[in-house]
């Protein structure tokens, strides 16, 4: 054992069996997906117990070069991290207004998304330009209208206080659960950077704790063991505000590892005890406090404008969604987003850097009108707006490539192209050749041998 490891078993002996979590950190990591219910219908495969829609698979399919991996009917998403639906799901009676503050890549976001009702919005945020596009694209492919992604710190949302009924914290952390999934981890572990983290996720916590509101729940998380980022970190906390850590109801098949310390309950995932990687949840009540009020003047922001009745008639056949405003940003892009969220929609615009908001629709050309390749991947597009072309895997993979394509026997101009059922994008067939919109940045990057395309039948595992 080196002593980076020696020392990290210190530091968890207080917690768990430190001898046996490191043996189990030697072992090949679980496998775990998450289905999206509105693409996919329930499968055949072990079930994460605390996640309808989370499910383990045997092996490691080669993921990049499945088409259903491109447009989000699925999520592959780490085990431990699906247990947020035990505390957001009992909250989801009602329409919900939801903070994922470091949102990126995507994985709890998509699970939050799945479980809101209809007239809800959730703002997904990171503070990385570059995550932050990643999230963006991963979002937009998961396909849920609601939805509205920022790149700021936390401490910009101050203009939203009480506003949201939920509040979801993946700290940054010092990674001790990813130590089974990155060798390097361990050698960039040190006790130093365990403080230091927990001094960076206490000032996240005092930086967006205004903005959630009276009775709120915050759920705060990380990939570590120790108790430093953890039970200590919400402990001083709720100590110091009119908060409270509150219980989760668990299975004890399961194998949930729940610790209190000083009124902060912990619900640890240990890779010895349990099926998943390192993760720690704690769940934070708010007490008292004023609700969020929209100020007396909202103005239109300078970064969108919002189209008029007669402008929207051409885009409202793209969608099934009808109370809905279009508007359209500075790249000539028009999006679509519920009308019950376009003043919130204004706010976020004044006081966040917004990345994308609601349904990606089409891009304007003068007259000419190009369908947005993610409008293919929302739960609202209208399947009968485009004619409908079914592909193989291979010219699947061609496009998401944004190779050349041929696709014979089809109408000339805009197509939509499904696999398997599922509409993944957009071409438009001028005859001899198809030409490809998908984003060079969303593409396959790997060299790809057609000869020998593995192929993953969802429908039927």
């Amino acid at each position: 054992m080196n002593d980076s490891l020696h020392t990290f078993a210190q530091s968890i002996a207080s917690v768990t069996d430190a001898d046996a979590l490191i043996e189990a950190l030697q072992t090949e990591r679980q496998t775990s997906v998450r289905i999206n219910p509105k693409k996919l219908g329930k499968q055949y495969l072990p079930s994460v117990p605390w996640c309808t829609n989370g499910y383990y698979l045997e092996d490691r399919p080669l993921f990049t070069l499945d088409p259903l991996f491109h447009s989000g009917a699925y999520y592959v998403q780490e085990a431990s991290s699906m247990f947020i639906e035990q505390v957001i799901a009992p909250l989801a009676t009602k329409p919900l207004r939801v903070l994922d503050l470091c949102a990126a890549p995507g994985g709890k976001t998509t699970l939050a998304l799945s479980l809101l009702p209809e007239g809800s919005l959730l703002v997904a945020n990171e503070v990385i330009r570059s995550r932050a596009q990643i999230l963006s694209e991963n979002l937009i492919k998961w396909g849920n209208p609601d939805c509205i992604v920022t790149n700021n710190d936390p401490k910009d949302f101050d203009f939203l206080r009480g506003f949201f009924d939920i509040i979801i914290v993946d700290a940054p952390c010092s990674g001790e659960g990813m130590f089974r999934k990155d060798s390097n981890a361990i050698e960039e572990w040190s006790p130093e950077n365990v403080d230091l983290c927990s001094k960076r996720q206490l000032r996240i916590l005092y930086d967006i704790w205004p903005c959630l509101a009276p009775n709120g729940t915050l759920l705060y998380s990380t990939c570590t063991f120790n108790e430093k980022e953890n039970e200590d970190v919400v402990a001083r906390f709720i100590s110091e505000n009119d908060a409270t850590s509150e219980r989760v109801s668990l299975q004890k098949e399961w194998n949930i590892t729940e610790r209190e310390k000083d009124g902060a309950y912990s619900y640890r995932f240990f890779p010895h005890l349990t099926k998943g990687e390192g993760f720690s949840l704690s769940v934070i009540r708010k007490g008292e406090g004023s609700d969020y009020s929209f100020p007396k003047k909202t103005s239109q922001p300078k970064s969108f404008s919002i189209l008029s009745n007669k402008n929207t008639s051409q885009f409202q056949p793209f969608i099934t969604k009808e109370d809905v405003f279009f508007f359209e940003d500075k790249q000539n892009k028009v999006w679509a987003l519920a009308n019950n969220h376009q003043k919130i929609l204004y706010e976020i615009a004044t006081h966040c850097t917004l990345v994308h908001a609601g349904i990606p629709v089409a891009e304007v050309f003068g007259n000419k009108i190009n369908p947005l390749p993610g409008l293919a991947f929302s739960s609202k597009y209208n399947t009968n707006a485009f004619p409908i072309v079914a592909i193989d895997l291979e010219t699947a993979i061609h496009y998401f490539k944004k190779e050349p394509l041929i696709i014979e026997n089809a109408p000339k101009g805009w197509i939509q192209l499904q696999y398997n059922n599922i509409p993944i994008g957009f071409v438009k067939n001028i005859g001899n050749r198809a030409n490809n919109p998908y984003p060079s940045e969303w593409t396959i990057k790997m060299n790809v041998d057609y000869s020998r395309l593995p192929k993953i039948d969802w429908h039927n595992l």
